[in-house]
């Protein structure tokens, strides 16, 4: 028997046809599906998209139902109570995929399933140094939650973020090292500024937020959040050390009286705003222990010092600059200046008086006092 090359053909074309129109039915039903859940998901609850949801092919992102809520947080709640924590947290871990607003009354104490759940689970996880996964279920329980106790959270987030920035991690399994990321604990505080706006946490997140980017070499985000602690929170006491931190990073970023003095003009703004709105300490915060205002008077009076220190510095820098330029103009402005001859030792003269007035006491008011000596004694 001959086979008919073209039948053989034809016959392959049409199973390929069959194929590719199996695979694209597949996608438009993938298609439909995920519209349809985003559809309903979005009418049902914005916020629920904060999770990721369940399932491999199509993600489920609507909420437990609420008799399957409960019953999974009497099973984790149980294993908790039975010492059981890494089944429990298997549980609890649950809730961070889809949301549920279902609640629950457990030995007389009614819990909000969801929240109570991603809180519980967070504290297991700190309590095994997984930290970052502790900060993550703490951050979902503030951004979807909001009916929860936000202080408790709020708390826990920068004790959290605060024991991530330190460096002290726990190892993994006792024996596999962790090791901190300056931008992720920089990303995490400024989260925490983000998401507590008020007094008592975000100016301390944005303090904590200042420290680590100096730390890691960071000045342009430290400055950024200091200067949202000063105008966002300045009865806060803590802008106290923020004014400080700025002139001393300003101070650092200057180059010396040879360059531009951009940077040393902010210091001593800084330094001398300091001087003047905190001529004494702060009131004892609301939120603030009398261990820890004793603590800060002490750190209060070295800043004064430091400070002090540091406007003399600052105005010594600014008067040697105002010195080295009177010197270039009085020594080489004939070949630049085009009215030179009609303008004289004026320039000079103006740069050198600068000098004398932003420092006085310092060496380079006394060269100034010398070169205008010179000048006038020249002119006559």
């Amino acid at each position: 028997m001959v086979c008919n090359p073209c039948s053989i053909l034809e016959n392959i074309m049409i199973s390929k046809t069959y194929i590719y129109s199996f695979f694209i039915f597949l996608s438009l039903i993938f298609a439909e599906a995920q519209t349809t859940r985003k559809t309903r998901g979005a009418a049902s609850d914005e916020k629920q998209y904060l999770f990721p949801g369940t399932g491999f092919f199509v993600k489920n992102r609507l909420p437990y139902d609420e008799e399957e809520a409960k019953a999974l947080f009497r099973e984790a709640f149980a294993l908790q109570n039975q010492g059981k924590e890494n089944k429990a947290l298997t549980v609890y871990e649950m809730f961070s995929k889809r949301r549920t607003d279902a609640t629950l009354k457990v030995q007389d104490t009614v819990f909000k399933v969801g929240p109570e759940s991603l809180y519980r689970a967070a504290a297991i996880r700190e309590q095994k140094g997984d930290l970052s996964k502790s900060y993550d279920h703490l951050r979902l329980i503030a951004k979807a939650y909001n009916d929860y106790d936000f202080e408790i959270v709020a708390e826990s987030l920068m004790r959290v973020a605060e024991k991530l920035a330190s460096g002290i991690i726990p190892k993994k399994w006792g024996f596999i090292p962790r090791f901190r990321s300056g931008s992720q604990d920089r990303y995490r505080l400024s989260q925490i500024a983000d998401l507590a706006r008020g007094p008592k946490f975000a100016p301390r997140a944005l303090m904590a937020l200042a420290e680590i980017s100096i730390k890691d070499d960071k000045e342009e985000e430290a400055i950024d959040a200091l200067e949202r602690l000063i105008n966002l929170y300045p009865e806060n006491h803590l802008s106290e050390k923020a004014y400080f931190l700025m002139a001393t990073i300003y101070r650092k970023l200057s180059s010396g009286a040879s360059y531009d003095q951009s940077k040393s003009t902010k210091a001593l703004n800084y330094f001398e705003d300091y001087l003047i709105l905190f001529s004494n300490i702060p009131p004892r915060g609301t939120h603030e222990t009398e261990s820890q205002f004793n603590d800060r008077r002490e750190e209060f009076n070295l800043r004064k010092k430091l400070a002090e220190k540091g406007r003399v510095e600052m105005r010594e820098i600014l008067a040697t600059s105002k010195l080295q330029l009177g010197s270039y103009i009085e020594d080489y402005g004939k070949y630049y200046l085009t009215n030179w001859k009609k303008l004289g030792d004026g320039p000079a003269l103006q740069f050198y008086n600068e000098a004398i007035t932003i420092a006085p006491e310092s060496e380079a008011a006394r060269k100034a006092e010398i070169k205008i000596s010179n000048l006038y004694d020249d002119s006559e």
